[in-house]
């Protein structure tokens, strides 16, 4: 049997988690299990990979010391590691001791996060030890903190050796039925190297200044598609014109992929086509009648095969305003052929 543990705590040579792991270990050692310990502190900058230690064990500890608020970062930053990377079909089969020593307040909360968070992850808590202890003397000088300990190991031991089972748990199912981990395509060392071009001011720096240099460049590049495509429709338009005496109106076409709407404005013989906003007068223009198209349905239009009624009908434009003044519009651009 072989028995992981992973300490969070910092490594003071005070801290009573260190005092609980150290009996545990040499109390599970004297039974002939192998116990390895991974000090997160030590390992902080490979925490990513450890998920792989995983893979030989029959049972682990978490154990970790609450010295303000919640489990600490390392621990929670290995929890995280487990769930990204490791091997589910292998947690499930893994018992989990929790064990959490609070020198303050929270020592149950962080030993029920513990329990939850292995429960989620497919794996099987066993009974774990928490308490506050403000002094790690005190549990050196009390035999009865000692009998405590040394029953969660023997009860650990017992409970791996079995194979004991445990009832479902409601989050496990939930987890089933409603989570869905992203994938992640990149090995853990290769994440572990991203975030360490992450924490790199300089790099960090120099890769917002090329995204920034990029989007000058596209955003040159759209401009000038915009002014090569200017005319785009303009021509069309004027050349199917066929003028009604005594007809104004003003009409709106919201273009898809064009940022500036194409504004036609009928004035009895005048017909005046342009993009944007503002018409000749300088005067936001208030259209009669405002259609939102695509450049597709506009070209069946121009090329003779469907009319604007047609469009409008057959859900293929939307419009707001006069349907009499739309309508019209059939009546003053004359693209479909006669027969």
């Amino acid at each position: 049997m072989k028995i992981n543990i992973y300490y969070g705590g910092r490594g003071f040579m005070d801290d009573p988690t260190l005092y609980v792991i150290n009996k545990m270990q040499t109390i599970l050692e004297e039974i002939h299990v192998t116990v390895e310990r991974f000090n997160l502190y030590e390992l902080k900058n490979s925490i990513t990979t450890l998920p792989q230690t995983l893979k030989t064990a029959d049972g682990i500890v978490l154990a970790t010391t609450v010295e303000w608020y919640g489990i600490g970062g390392f621990m929670q930053q290995f929890l995280d590691s487990c769930w990204l990377y490791g091997d589910k079909e292998k947690i499930a089969k893994i018992y989990m001791c929790p064990i959490v020593m609070s020198t303050t307040y929270g020592e149950r909360e962080g030993k029920l996060n513990l329990s939850l968070a292995w429960e989620i992850l497919g794996g099987m808590p066993c009974s774990g030890i928490c308490g506050y202890i403000a002094d790690a003397t005190i549990l050196e000088n009390n035999e009865e903190y000692l009998r405590i300990i040394e029953k969660k190991a023997e009860n650990m031991y017992r409970t791996i050796n079995q194979k004991l089972p445990s009832l479902p748990a409601s989050n496990q199912i939930v987890k089933q039925m409603v989570s869905i981990t992203k994938n992640i395509d990149l090995t853990p060392q290769e994440s572990e190297q991203l975030s360490q071009y992450a924490s790199d001011d300089a790099y960090v720096r120099r890769q917002k200044e090329d995204i920034q240099e990029l989007t000058s460049l596209f955003r040159d590049m759209m401009s000038n598609n915009e002014q090569d495509d200017s005319e785009e429709f303009i021509t069309e338009f004027k050349n199917h014109f066929k003028p009604k005496a005594g007809f104004k109106a003003i009409y709106k076409f919201t273009i898809d992929n064009r940022k500036r709407p194409l504004f036609i404005e009928i004035n009895g013989m005048d017909c005046d086509c342009h993009y944007g906003e503002k018409g000749s007068n300088n005067i936001v223009e208030r259209a009669d009648v405002e259609m939102q198209i695509s450049r597709a349905t506009l070209n069946e239009i121009i090329s003779s095969r469907m009319t604007f009624q047609r469009a409008f009908m057959a859900g293929e434009m939307k419009m707001k305003g006069d349907f009499k003044t739309l309508r019209t519009l059939d009546q003053l651009f004359s693209f479909v052929e006669a027969v």
